[in-house]
């Protein structure tokens, strides 16, 4: 969640330069909007999340389970920055469809950890490529000291929207 600026700090006003960058956010929402992202979605995952009447949020939880290890329900709540019950309900989901699979952690038996299903592991792949790619393309064109501010920049927000 973004936080409020520091006790008795206001926010910080845009400037002309920032008010540039500030308009283009707006610009990416159409690409994240749920018929350009369905229509990217190969089956059998499309038709996972439809027959099961998953959403967006839902679909939030896979790339991280693509990207990493087995997480816990907690670990995907905190990426995700969401309540545990929240992430405990998308999670439930998931696993009903067949998309994810919960499992015990072989070194603390108490842990849940959840998985991507093997049979969801290359849809999920094609997705993710395929969503990639206007990104992939506009880093192509940059420099690799620009490329390094765009990373530097985006993971800068991030870390910034996800300040407790």
């Amino acid at each position: 969640m973004p936080q409020p600026p520091g006790p008795g700090k206001p926010p910080r006003t845009p400037d002309a330069d920032d008010l540039v960058l500030v308009g283009l956010v707006p610009l990416l929402e159409p690409y994240y909007r749920g018929a350009a992202v369905r229509d990217l979605m190969p089956e059998p995952l499309r038709g996972a999340m439809e027959r099961h009447q998953l959403t967006p949020r839902h679909g939030a939880v896979l790339p991280q389970l693509l990207a990493a290890q087995p997480l816990t329900v907690g670990e995907i709540a905190q990426r995700l920055q969401v309540s545990l019950p929240t992430a405990s309900e998308l999670v439930g989901g998931l696993s009903r469809a067949g998309i994810v699979e919960r499992g015990e952690d072989p070194a603390n038996r108490r842990r849940v950890l959840v998985r991507l299903a093997e049979a969801y592991r290359r849809p999920l792949e094609t997705f993710v490529a395929r969503r990639a790619e206007p990104l992939l393309r506009a880093l192509d064109g940059l420099t690799p000291d620009q490329r390094a501010g765009f990373v530097a920049g985006l993971t800068a927000w991030v870390r910034e929207v996800q300040r407790p």
